[in-house]
């Protein structure tokens, strides 16, 4: 399957603004990409809007992510924590909808790097706080044609959603037109036993699909198979886009939580171009 690729802004730049975004755009739409995903760290960093004008000028597609920072919670925390997170869901879920996004990507139930050991009961607890607490914000995206898609991290950056199938049990019966789940192969690497397998066995759930290298460098600089993994998505019906998601050093905070130690290409410009040129070469049977 020929599907459409696209790459993260935290490639090059945290947190995101007009000024980056119109500088970072028209290059990318120059190297031949279809998508541009956007960060909303924090709302007000950039105008929608005035992105959604400059993406419909240059033909470019766009996705949105989430951010889950401190302070960000939706599992084992008070009622005040949950309503601002949803509150932050919610702008997040406007802001897409503004930009002509589908979906909203990321973790989506705690902040990232908040880690903690549970019973199975408490964890058990934690999911059915998840899905109480995202209902609202799936109605909300289901509302303006969104999907929230809630993507499961590796046991560095999060105890409660690694895997799919932990991801499939927590969101249980929300349903799928709305909440589906976001897959980051650098994370499955880490966490599935097979990439391949676990990408099947979401099948009908998949809303979302982040890739890179498996040291977060660009695709096909690595070990992993890559004809494997978009033979499964192809198999288990995903036909969105593939976004290349990096992050730049630059940003202290955000190269701390991603532990961003080395350069991880020639460039942060390599990470993109270089990915492009691989996952097109995978699309085509070259590799």
């Amino acid at each position: 399957m020929t599907r459409r690729l696209g790459v993260n802004t935290w490639v090059w730049t945290s947190p995101l603004t007009d000024a980056s975004l119109a500088r970072l755009a028209p290059k990318l739409k120059g190297w031949g990409f279809e998508v541009i995903e956007l960060p909303v760290e924090n709302p007000g960093d950039w105008d929608p809007d005035r992105a959604a004008k400059l993406l419909g000028d240059l033909g470019l597609a766009a996705t949105v992510t989430l951010v889950m920072g401190p302070g960000r919670e939706l599992v084992a925390t008070d009622d005040a924590t949950v309503q601002t997170t949803r509150d932050y869901l919610r702008h997040v879920v406007d802001v897409a909808a503004t930009v002509g996004s589908t979906v909203i990507a990321g973790p989506a139930y705690a902040s990232v790097g908040r880690t903690w050991r549970m019973s199975e009961h408490e964890r058990r607890v934690c999911y059915s706080e998840l899905r109480d607490g995202l209902a609202p914000v799936v109605e909300h995206a289901r509302r303006a044609g969104v999907t929230v898609a809630v993507e499961p991290l590796n046991r560095y950056e999060t105890s409660l959603l690694n895997t799919v199938d932990q991801t499939l049990e927590a969101l249980g019966d929300l349903p799928a037109d709305g909440c589906g789940l976001a897959l980051d192969v650098y994370h499955q690497n880490i966490e599935e036993q097979s990439v391949p397998a676990a990408i099947r066995r979401a099948t009908g759930r998949i809303a979302h699909v982040q890739v890179c290298a498996n040291d977060r460098g660009a695709p096909g600089a690595d070990h992993l198979d890559w004809p494997a993994i978009l033979a499964a998505l192809d198999a288990a019906g995903y036909d969105g886009p593939l976004v290349i998601e990096s992050f730049t050093a630059d940003n202290a905070t955000i190269a701390t939580a991603a532990s961003i130690w080395r350069p991880l290409a020639a460039s942060q410009d390599a990470i993109a171009v270089d990915g492009l040129s691989f996952l097109r070469g995978v699309m085509r049977g070259e590799t």
